[in-house]
């Protein structure tokens, strides 16, 4: 049999659910998922088998105009994961159309090299009625030339097979990438790291969840099995840290928790998670954090 294997980016805006798409394709939850803007940084790679092909899918960071040097990163991050994919598929949501943020999109992907391979994914297609849905199809369609329309429900699961099949047929021929059972290329402290701050992104409201990362300290593997895992949550401000801690520590207990129970479930065993909040005023500007999320401090500038 003839394998294939390729990369397929997801790029769209924020909240658009790219993140919602690559845990239905993989199966699993790799990603972060919130109704909050912004919350995937890197590119996140979920690896999903359909027949003799595998199909790498890098969840990028939502394009948005960017503020900050964080925001800046983000952006450069989906880009590149744009021009290194085999495919690349925009996202779009069905009820919001072709908002400003679509339309500065649909400008970048016009200036790519020629023979990049673009195909369009309208998204929560349960939220309009089919003559908009239609509508807006003939619209995006009219704005760049697009290689494939797909209409999908990535929450619910509605035509994501059907897109599935397709992207894997247009894989190259090629051995698989990485081993058959693994499903993220992700380490393990990312994920962990990862699955705490979705904890905090859900508790914490406002602006703060922009404003604060996770890093996995250290992860010690005992001789019963469990896992000991270390994690520092890192705040710009003491205002923050007192947000973060909650009254009496409860905030920070109630995340810990649900971040070792999910994390007990993902990786199947006993896991000990010790968290600490700590003040640093200016690590949105050091380098060392950026790497920690997968992401190139220069691309900030």
């Amino acid at each position: 049999m003839t394998t294939r294997a390729g990369f397929v980016a997801l790029i769209g805006e924020p909240n658009a659910g790219k993140s919602t798409l690559t845990n239905r394709m993989v199966g699993a939850k790799v990603s972060i998922v919130t109704h909050k803007v912004q919350t995937t940084r890197a590119r996140i790679r979920g690896v999903a088998l359909e027949g003799e092909t595998q199909i790498v899918f890098v969840d990028t960071p939502g394009l948005f105009q960017p503020r900050r040097r964080l925001d800046r990163a983000m952006v450069a991050a989906a880009w590149g994961g744009a021009a290194d994919a085999d495919i690349t598929v925009l996202l779009v949501e069905a009820h919001r159309g072709i908002t400003d943020g679509v339309k500065r999109i649909l400008e970048g992907l016009a200036e790519m090299p020629k023979g990049r391979r673009i195909a369009l994914a309208i998204n929560k297609i349960d939220r309009v009625e089919a003559p908009q849905l239609l509508d807006l199809t003939e619209q995006l369609n009219a704005a760049y030339d697009f290689e494939k329309t797909f209409m999908i429900s990535a929450e619910k699961g509605h035509g994501v097979q059907d897109m599935k099949k397709w992207l894997a047929g247009e894989m190259p021929e090629s051995p698989w990438l990485y081993p058959e059972d693994q499903i993220a290329d992700l380490p393990l402290r990312m994920i962990a790291a990862e699955m705490t701050r979705e904890k905090l992104t859900l508790r914490l409201h406002q602006e703060l969840p922009y404003q604060l990362t996770v890093e996995t300290e250290a992860w010690e593997e005992r001789k019963d099995g469990s896992a000991r895992i270390d994690q520092i949550v890192y705040v710009a401000r003491d205002g923050h840290k007192g947000i973060v801690l909650g009254n009496k520590g409860e905030t920070i207990k109630a995340v810990g928790k649900a971040a070792r129970e999910e994390l007990e479930e993902f990786l199947g065993r006993r896991v000990h998670l010790f968290i600490q909040v700590k003040v640093r005023q200016n690590w949105l500007e050091e380098k060392e954090r950026y790497s920690e999320m997968g992401l190139d401090f220069k691309d900030g500038n």
